[in-house]
């Protein structure tokens, strides 16, 4: 009991947080019977208004009404319930997030908006056959590579895939890739750590729920951050975060497609004229089968005009791919 009362104030505090809002006030009395109820304090109005005092004094955001019988209430929290639907739509809805901690951090953002707008935070979102990562460890595999990139430090890690029986195997037989993180990206629903490879020599990316455990952060100081290197004109070049070579493309592209290409390449990319109902781009891109399938997926409405070979090459890949599905060579 000794120990509690020292902390009175706090629990006084803690009360407010939980049973008040801008709607819904506390009287002295009801603040004394909750320290008795849920904490087995016992104490005397005259003490609960001296801390609520010290309180407001200490610039906590608690409103006094006056009346017949004083009432307190919490006016201002750090989210209100508009920016809690957003990340709690956000949490849910994150593939890289297992469906039970999803569950469990959304229960916790909700009570950051006190005790009264449960309803309200009920989300509408149809995520039940959503896609979740089985990764239980991915927060604290986060966790520690944000700490090894403030700290500057190398990584060590395993990465693994799936076979064709769908079991987890670990690439290159357990090999232990060591790394230089530089950024934690969020891409196409997935997290992404972005940094120097020993292994390739080379700039490049892992997805974060794809290391196996958390990883070993070394003694080994990170390799500094290449000059020139621009983490937006890097991710922007990349498609999926497919790693590959990366070339200076010339496109055609439909006037009706510019939303896309901003999606893509941010509104800063460098649009020419072509025709009336076409304009030109040139773009860094690492080029991939992944650039072509989404070059492909316009329907014709992007060409790629240059340069030859990869114009070549994305011909190829598409006669292909049609040869593949009718069994017979195409001219």
């Amino acid at each position: 009991m000794e120990s509690k009362n020292k902390l009175r104030q706090i629990f006084v505090l803690k009360i407010l947080y939980e049973h008040t809002d801008d709607d819904h006030s506390m009287t002295i009395a009801q603040i004394l019977q909750c320290l008795k109820d849920e904490y087995e304090i016992e104490s005397y109005r005259k003490t609960i208004k001296e801390d609520l005092d010290l309180l407001i004094d200490s610039d906590f955001d608690i409103e006094f009404i006056k009346s017949s019988q004083n009432q307190y209430h919490i006016i201002s929290r750090d989210f209100d319930v508009a920016e809690l639907k957003v990340l709690i739509d956000a949490v849910i809805s994150s593939k890289f997030i297992s469906k039970t901690k999803s569950q469990a951090l959304a229960d916790k953002l909700s009570k950051l908006a006190g005790p009264y707008v449960a309803k309200e935070l009920v989300r509408n979102i149809d995520v039940e056959r959503r896609v979740k990562s089985d990764n239980k460890q991915l927060l604290l595999i986060v966790d520690t590579i944000n700490t090894a990139i403030n700290e500057k430090k190398k990584i060590a890690f395993k990465y693994f895939t799936y076979d064709v029986r769908k079991n987890k195997k670990e690439k290159h037989n357990g090999y232990i890739y060591k790394f230089s993180p530089y950024k934690l990206v969020w891409n196409g629903d997935y997290y992404y750590v972005v940094g120097f490879s020993d292994k390739y020599n080379d700039i490049g990316n892992f997805r974060v729920d794809r290391i196996s455990k958390t990883p070993e952060i070394l003694e080994d100081e990170a390799v500094p951050i290449p000059k020139g290197f621009d983490i937006g004109t890097y991710l922007n070049a990349m498609f999926h975060m497919y790693s590959a070579e990366r070339k200076e493309v010339e496109l055609i592209c439909d006037n009706s497609v510019m939303d896309s290409i901003i999606d893509r390449f941010g509104e800063g990319v460098k649009v020419y004229a072509n025709d009336m109902t076409s304009f030109r781009i040139i773009v860094n891109v690492m080029v991939s089968h992944v650039f072509y399938s989404w070059v492909f997926g316009f329907g014709g409405k992007v060409k790629i005009k240059a340069p030859l070979d990869i114009k070549a090459d994305y011909a190829k890949m598409v006669r292909e791919a049609a040869e593949s599905c009718c069994g017979e060579a195409l001219c």
